[in-house]
């Protein structure tokens, strides 16, 4: 399991847990669920500045 969390100066981005399974995104109360493929398109298209 792995976890990455952003922050600079004045902010933090969502917490990101990754398992075997899926990704979560978010903050306690607030998270979202998506399956591994999911995720790598999601950062696919992140990374081809399509988002």
């Amino acid at each position: 399991m792995k976890f990455a969390s952003l922050c600079g100066e004045g902010y933090c981005s969502p917490v990101i847990k990754i398992t075997d399974g899926e990704v979560e995104i978010g903050e306690k109360g607030d998270i979202c669920v998506v399956t591994k493929e999911q995720w790598e398109t999601f950062k696919e298209k992140i990374l081809k500045k399509e988002l």
